[in-house]
């Protein structure tokens, strides 16, 4: 009967979206934010180098540390102060550079949401002001890390709900940082916010043109973080974030893909998602995700619940959890078990 009822529903929603009376939207249309980093036309045109500099919108990771490699230390230290937005966004580029490239442009910025991530001593592997602004934050030693975790995050998520100091383990900064702090030595865990998010519960939400394109930046991401030679990373996908990770998921090269308070990852079981990963799933008895209908009618919806034994993925508990953001808490089940599979303990 519950099925049943899930059903009726979603068919409701999508008669409603056709017929352009979408008024149980509450949330506003994104407009993604894809491409080269900011400022990429005046890197294309610098000629301070005597050379021609790496197009960031064509050139692959690989062959943007390649180029950087062969730059002497002053060479580098140039482009940095010229282009910090670039420098700052670009994957393949040194994780040094990068950190003092955003910290230079997030110093510049005037914009209130940025003043807490220009603290000194933080770590921000991406700063990306355009729309509503994204980041990257790292949270231990990523250089010596001997395992690797980034966590995707979910919908509302920005520059200036990144580090919120409400509802803290339901943003990227908070989800990370307290995995990291269950972690043993040699850990080191990003918070990636790369990716224009919905915005409340509306289309965007319900439909996947927003993952589509976080789905790319996800996967140059990654491809960033293997040609510094980092080890491989395990994933952790929450809400929204799980569908950008499920159709990420077979470029993403990673060990082990955590989804947790998913609405679908938009493949109907494990093998649609075409990964080589071990893929677990974590969903707690009081997340209002489980009244979501978990199906996809007229291109609305996510598909088959991942946490459902039929999709074939490992089960994480998650009995400690509270409500849809409560996965990270201190002291979880969820979270005891998400910082075993990070150190690969897991069985």
């Amino acid at each position: 009967m519950r099925r049943f009822t899930r059903t009726l529903a979603a068919v409701a929603l999508a008669v409603t979206a056709v017929a352009g009376t979408v008024g149980w939207a509450s949330g506003g249309t994104q407009r993604a934010v894809t491409g080269p980093p900011p400022g990429s036309s005046s890197w294309r045109a610098d000629g301070v180098l005597g050379r021609e500099l790496p197009d960031p919108a064509r050139t692959d990771p690989e062959q943007v540390r390649a180029f950087f490699s062969g730059l002497s230390a002053s060479e580098q230290q140039e482009l940095l102060e010229r282009h910090p937005l670039v420098v700052g966004n670009l994957d393949g580029v040194p994780l040094e550079l990068r950190y003092h490239a955003n910290a230079r442009a997030l110093r510049a910025s005037h914009d209130p949401r940025h003043a807490r991530l220009a603290a000194p001593g933080r770590r921000i592997l991406a700063f990306d002001p355009r729309g509503r602004g994204q980041v990257a934050e790292v949270f231990g030693d990523l250089r010596s890390a001997r395992h690797v975790s980034v966590v995707v995050p979910g919908s509302d998520i920005d520059a200036g709900t990144f580090d919120r100091r409400v509802d803290v383990y339901g943003t990227p900064a908070g989800m990370a940082k307290s995995l990291y702090a269950e972690t043993g030595p040699g850990n080191a865990v990003i918070a990636w916010a790369g990716y224009t998010t919905p915005v409340g519960v509306g289309l965007d939400a319900a439909t996947g043109g927003l993952a589509e394109a976080g789905a790319g930046r996800l996967t140059r991401f990654t491809e960033g973080l293997a040609a510094d030679g980092l080890p491989s990373p395990v994933v952790f996908c929450h809400s929204y974030g799980s569908v950008v990770c499920g159709l990420a998921a077979s470029d993403l090269g990673a060990t082990d893909l955590v989804v947790l308070g998913s609405p679908g990852m938009r493949a109907d079981d494990v093998a649609g998602l075409r990964t080589g990963a071990r893929v677990w799933a974590a969903k707690d008895d009081t997340d209002w995700i489980d009244d979501v209908p978990h199906m996809r009618v007229a291109g609305l919806g996510h598909g088959a619940d991942p946490a459902d034994e039929a999709f074939g993925a490992h089960r994480v508990p998650a009995q400690d959890a509270k409500g849809h953001t409560g996965y990270f808490a201190p002291g979880t089940d969820s979270l005891r078990a998400f910082a075993a599979i990070a150190e690969g303990d897991s069985r």
